[in-house]
């Protein structure tokens, strides 16, 4: 027989009599209401210290002693829309980058990054050109070295091009087996019309990735890798001081050499379709439908922009949304559906997408345009109202936490010449949106009557519906038009 010990009886008791103690504890407190919350604190962003190299590149830099760590941002203008008529040139230099620098081939490359505990990347968007460094504050030195390296030293060997080269051509061919790919390329081919540069594919396509050679990527970093354009946003363990001085060590002696890369001239501006147009994919046997509805957005600089992204927020920018509500919890179609702008420099898209099941492709598309019909012509109520601008406006300090978030946020913002302060108002902008405001811009943007459709599917399965709908003129997309 065990015999329990003085802390067991204890214990005992404890238990024995804490449920007489609950009813006191409950005296006032209804569970049937949640607490109120108290409100919010003000936004508080970290100071941004500005300054340039001696050459003219531009500095960005916030001190974080929190954790021992530094992250470094190199971001070039232009992206992209320096592809001219190359398309997937910007992106493929971004790879190429990383395949080699000074007298180091990849592989050593990547193991010095290694020893060192060290991150870089690098990417083209459409507009920027970026090459990030994560490391801890010891290695920063060497790690710069490196990262130096990379952008003003790269190799370019013709075999790492040839089998950089081949990768994407071996990718570009997979996409025709992958919907959403097919889904994306033929929107941006039909919301943005030749000469805009949009039109293409930031990845390019089979032509212009198989003329790229050693010669063509040395032109062009040659061309857009440039002092002028450059800004680096450093974030972490370092004073504003100490990382200029590291900085102009390496890159101080950095100039501009040969003709300078500019942007394609914008030939033609993306317009609002002046109906609904409906545009086909075949792909036979798919268990699952692409759907993407859209229109031309709006500049990053319209005074609408708070309004705006409350208005997406309730329609399709969060989970509770009700697009994902409706045709994911409600209905069971997808797993998930969205909606959201594409905020660039030059005017993106607004776009609506999912992937339902073949089965309910045009009951979805009856729900896409109910949804966005609802919020056009009724206004939302205080609650859903209250909850949009709350997930906005209580996210932006979670899009503050880490370094390499603070750099995104500069970077992003430093796009459209804002500084980081500018959160502040963001949040101040969408804690005065109002039910009015959310249905004015709705019925100015939406695309309920004029809109461009995309379906990738099994067209012997969905057309009939799709048809039924008579949403709009049906075209039918060769996949062969839009993977050559």
């Amino acid at each position: 027989m065990i015999h329990a010990t003085p802390m067991h009886r204890i214990l005992g008791l404890a238990l024995a009599f804490a449920p007489l103690a609950l009813p006191a504890q409950q005296d006032g407190f209804d569970r049937t209401r949640p607490p109120a919350l108290a409100p919010s604190p003000a936004l508080v962003v970290p100071a941004v210290k500005r300054a340039r190299l001696d050459n003219g590149v531009g500095l960005l830099v916030v001190e974080q002693r929190e954790l021992p760590l530094v992250h470094v941002t190199l971001q070039l203008a232009g992206g992209g829309r320096l592809d001219r008529d190359q398309p997937g040139l910007a992106s493929f230099v971004a790879t190429m980058i990383r395949e080699g620098a000074g007298a180091r081939d990849a592989n050593a490359l990547q193991s010095e990054l290694a020893y060192l505990g060290a991150t870089l990347s690098a990417g083209a968007d459409w507009d920027n050109t970026s090459i990030t460094l994560r490391v801890a504050r010891r290695n920063l030195e060497p790690a710069l070295d490196l990262l130096a390296d990379v952008v003003l030293r790269p190799r370019f060997a013709e075999t790492d091009v040839r089998r950089q080269r081949d990768l994407r051509l071996a990718g570009l061919l997979q996409q025709k087996d992958q919907p959403r790919a097919l889904a994306s390329l033929a929107f941006s081919s039909l919301l943005f019309p030749a000469g805009h540069p949009y039109n293409k594919s930031l990845g390019g396509d089979s032509a212009s990735t198989a003329s790229l050679d050693s010669a063509t990527i040395r032109a062009f970093h040659a061309g857009a890798y440039r002092p002028g354009r450059a800004t680096f946003t450093v974030v972490g363990d370092i004073a504003d001081a100490e990382a200029r001085a590291l900085l102009e060590q390496r890159f101080g002696a950095w100039r501009a050499s040969g003709a300078e890369r500019t942007p394609a001239p914008v030939l033609v501006n993306a317009v609002r379709a002046g109906t609904r147009r409906v545009f086909l994919v075949d792909k036979p046997g798919a268990a699952q439908s692409v759907i993407m509805i859209g229109t031309p957005g709006l500049e990053r600089t319209t005074p609408d922009f708070a309004a705006i992204q409350v208005m997406n927020t309730i329609l399709g920018g969060s989970f509770s949304s009700r697009l994902n509500s409706n045709l994911r919890e409600t209905k069971g179609y997808t797993y998930g559906a969205s909606s959201g702008f594409q905020w660039r420099p030059l005017p993106g898209a607004f776009v609506a997408s999912s992937d339902v099941r073949t089965n309910v492709t045009d009951s979805a598309l009856v729900e896409f345009f109910n949804e966005m019909t609802l919020l056009r012509d009724s206004l939302v109520g205080p609650d859903e109202l209250a909850r949009a601008k709350a997930y906005l406006a209580l996210g932006v300090p979670g899009d503050l936490e880490s370094t390499a978030q603070i750099a995104g946020q500069i970077t992003a913002l430093a796009a459209f010449n804002l500084p980081l302060s500018w959160l502040q108002e963001y949040v101040t902008q969408v804690n005065a949106v109002s039910a009015d405001d959310v249905q004015r811009v709705a019925r100015r943007l939406l695309p309920v009557d004029i809109a461009t459709i995309v379906i990738v599917g099994d067209l012997a399965q969905i057309r009939a519906g799709l048809e039924r709908l008579s949403l709009g003129p049906i075209t039918v997309i060769d996949v062969a038009e839009l993977t050559k």
